[in-house]
């Protein structure tokens, strides 16, 4: 309570200072027509490698549908007779095993069994297929264009003239490219592409890569067939049909790179090849990798659930998150765009030319993309201040601080529990793991750390501890510019990189952060010139006086790069914790002691009263004495809150949305506007009304799609259940439209999850929670693999027990100042 105390007055002060200043068994293991499948695990065999797909697909945009044929290269690791792969809504029309001539290996029609709950086919070859033999496997196939976001889908627009068009888009990330084509599709399965597209002439096909020919073969069709791909993992694999238009530029290295928008946002795009521009030269020079492809795109999609997403040379996006107008769009937007193009470009290195050998290690990705984010934007955009990296470990530590979290190589077998996998601990808990390692190595040993391993696992896979492997500086200058690699385990002694004098095992002191879950408290205490420091695990929703306090903090120990400042110090102190507790010896007497400097740290520090009052006198005396993100840290270590200005702009939308007039005007702006982040401010202002029939509306409006997308329902969703007056209606609508949610957005997937955690967030009440657990368990059989399910009733359970701490707390100290 007196902790609390003391940071109020501390915020007060700041603010009068700154404001001037899994496996699942298949039953019986029978497909769809009643015979025994071949395969029972969710994973499919390594007996059979694909080595090349050449694929042919045509999307009709008047049927909505589209057809296709697929010839796969396979490599026989072993004699079988069976040939499992994925497929996932399609209709098989032909199978046919051809052996290196292409010569059919049976005269008889191929039957091919399906087993959907696994998303798996198998097509039985009455001759052996001998291991070390050359053959392709050989399928024509169908369906209708998906009406999700996921797959082979369509997608739509409409022009200012009011008329709908429509187009078609991939997103196979992670497991739907089986809507697309039967396929390998699993990230270990890396194979070239050759895609031949087919379309009308008032349409353009894009791929993965440039366009070799163009040819008419009748009926007003034309086929463009693309050169050969770059050995790539399926998900990675894009083609979209579209009206659009585009803009190009070349990058200093002779890449192409295009930015391509519905015709009438044509304008739009020019910030966008600028940005990608840049940015393409930063990372080919700091990776000291050449961007291994001769173009790359960058579309914006009018239907699309993500931000954005890296297939190899055809990046998908938002429209919101690639499109910038100059005389519409504000600051944050154009930072927002400059990010997501700058996350999108280092998935080129990370993720694409490397790739995790399963999803179960995708923080390699994300956490890698989203750190780079930060990096590529301080270098080329220092005007655009990106300094809110901060806001992103706050929101990991927030999740981290649950019971419900998880750590960040974490298990994930079938397609729910891989999605889920997209999430906070990936992106930001990642991300904040290794700023706090690139800190601890130096920028130029965390960077030469990286090119090791972007070098020696490019065109394939890697795993946690091969990022580790190539961190550590086992191999010498010679060693390292023949392209040779030294990781045996004979060179092992080699391994213990000297630190602030200390010798440490890199690969055991990252394995605490990536595969145990949660986040370490810090305590401080000082005595003379010796500091006390212990730590725990720190957990929200339960204290050290509840009965499972004990078992939840067993067996948690990370291994912490500790850095700190003194009243004394001209520079910080470095000291690796690797036990429960330890004394550190000052160098001499000192006022005050500020540990974790610059929160470049993954930890929270607890100081003890007097910690906590020499920081406060310090600070109530001279602000600027701890840089603005010590100081930030030290708010956010107290409260764990955040605080975000919002634009001037949506602001005055909300007044204008709080009578019917000016509701109907910016409802009425939201239909006819053509800039997308504009849109998402009138959204937001609309959700702001205090008039529950008006929140009704747009929650419909966002459920039949036409007017409001389905792919903002999600968002709308949460901006109406964060308003007081849509609290519960937003909770109502979602357990009426449960059903349908689901059908629109599967489950583990960035929407569901949204729609889960953003209808509760502003629950505080034992009732509210109460009201919250029956639901889910009504629909146990659906939600049973979910995580964000806890996630959800954690942050409920943190939300009442705050208010049981602190609401009179803070209520007196309100009204004291308020009086």
């Amino acid at each position: 309570m007196h902790l609390l105390l003391v940071i109020l007055f501390f915020l007060e002060a700041q603010f009068c200072v700154q404001s001037s200043d899994s496996n699942s068994p298949a039953g019986d293991n029978l497909a769809t027509n009643g015979l025994p499948f071949p395969w029972s695990k969710v994973r499919l065999p390594n007996y059979i490698v694909p080595v090349h797909y050449h694929l042919l697909i045509h999307p009709n945009l008047t049927t909505l549908r589209f057809n296709g044929s697929v010839k796969i290269e396979i490599d026989v690791k072993n004699n079988t007779n069976w040939v499992v792969l994925h497929s996932k809504n399609l209709k098989i029309f032909t199978a046919t095993v051809l052996d290196e001539h292409e010569a059919h290996l049976s005269d008889k029609v191929l039957s091919v069994l399906e087993y959907p709950s696994h998303e798996q086919i198998a097509i039985f070859s009455p001759k052996i297929l001998t291991s070390g033999e050359k053959y392709f496997l050989y399928l024509e196939f169908g369906a209708p264009l998906s009406d999700g976001f996921y797959g082979f889908y369509k997608s739509t627009y409409k022009t200012k003239a009011g008329e709908t068009r429509i187009l078609a888009s991939t997103h196979f990330e992670p497991t739907s490219a089986r809507m697309a084509l039967p396929c390998f599709d699993e990230p270990i399965f890396k194979a070239n592409y050759t895609v031949r597209i087919r379309r009308g002439p008032s349409h353009i096909a894009l791929s993965n890569m440039p366009l070799e020919q163009t040819v008419e073969i009748g009926n007003g069709l034309f086929e463009d067939q693309f050169e050969v791909s770059v050995k790539m993992s399926s998900y990675l694999l894009a083609f979209i049909v579209c009206d659009f238009r585009s803009v190009s530029g070349m990058t200093a290295t002779g890449i192409n790179i295009s930015i391509y928008a519905v015709p009438e946002k044509w304008h739009q795009t020019h910030y966008a090849l600028e940005a990608a521009l840049r940015l393409m030269e930063f990372y080919e020079q700091y990776f000291n990798i050449l961007y291994p492809l001769p173009k790359l795109d960058l579309i914006a999609i009018p239907d699309f659930q993500s931000g954005a997403m890296e297939n190899w040379g055809l990046t998908t996006y938002r429209e919101t998150s690639l499109l910038y107008d100059p005389d519409i769009s504000s600051a944050s937007d154009k930072l927002w765009v400059t990010m997501v193009i700058g996350h999108e470009l280092a998935h080129q290195w990370f993720g694409n030319l490397v790739t995790m050998e399963w999803w179960n290690d995708i923080w390699l990705n994300e956490g890698f993309a989203r750190y780079m984010e930060f990096v590529s934007l301080e270098a080329v955009y220092p005007e655009l201040k990106v300094d809110h990296f901060l806001d992103t470990c706050f929101g990991a530590i927030g999740r981290d601080s649950l019971n419900s979290s998880r750590p960040i190589s974490s298990l994930a077998e079938n397609p729910t529990q891989i999605k889920e996998m997209f999430d906070t601990v990936s992106y930001d808990k990642g991300a904040c793991i290794l700023h706090m390692l690139r800190n601890f190595l130096t920028n130029e040993g965390f960077q030469n750390g990286i090119i090791r391993y972007l070098r020696r696992f490019r065109y394939s896979n890697a795993r946690n501890e091969d990022l580790w492997d190539s961190l550590i500086k086992t191999c010498s200058e010679e060693d390292f510019t023949a392209g040779e690699y030294c990781y045996s385990s004979t060179q092992a002694t080699k391994n213990a990189y000297r630190f602030a004098g200390e010798h440490i095992d890199l690969k055991k002191i990252m394995y605490t952060w990536t595969i145990q879950k949660g986040i370490p408290l810090i305590t401080v205490k000082r005595q003379g010139r010796k500091l006390y420091i212990g730590q725990e695990r720190f957990l929200k929703i339960v204290l050290p006086d509840d009965p499972s306090w004990h078992s939840l903090q067993k067996g948690y120990l990370w291994h912490i790069p500790l850095a700190y400042k003194t009243s004394h110090s001209d520079h910080e102190v470095k000291h690796i914790l690797t036990t429960k507790s330890d004394v550190l010896t000052l160098d001499e007497e000192v006022d005050w002691v500020k540990l974790n400097s610059d929160m470049n740290g993954y930890y929270i520090v607890h100081y003890d009263e007097e910690g906590w009052n020499a920081l406060t006198e310090l600070l109530s005396a001279n602000h600027t004495a701890l840089s603005f993100k010590d100081r930030a840290s030290l708010i956010h270590n107290a409260f764990q809150l955040v605080t975000l200005p919002t634009d001037v702009s949506e602001t005055v939308y909300m007044v204008g949305a709080q009578d019917d007039s000016g509701w109907a005007y910016l409802l009425e702006k939201y239909g006819v506007s053509m800039c997308e982040t504009e849109k998402s401010k009138f959204l937001s202002a609309l959700a702001s009304s205090k008039d529950s029939e008006k929140l009704s509306r747009l929650l419909h409006l966002g459920m039949d799609g036409t007017l409001i997308k389905t792919q903002n329902l999600p968002s709308l969703i949460y901006m109406v259940a964060r308003n007081p007056v849509g609290h519960f209606l937003a909770w109502d609508f979602v357990k009426k439209h449960w059903n349908e949610l689901v059908e629109k957005f599967p489950l583990g997937s960035f929407g569901i999850r949204n729609i889960i955690v953003g209808t509760v967030t502003q629950f505080s009440s034992t009732e509210e929670l109460r009201e919250v657990e029956d639901f889910f368990k009504s629909i146990t059989e659906q939600v049973s693999e979910l995580r964000v399910i806890q996630v959800a009733t954690e942050n409920v359970e943190k939300n009442i027990m705050w208010l049981s701490r602190n609401l009179e707390t803070m209520r007196t100290w309100l009204q004291q100042r308020l009086n």
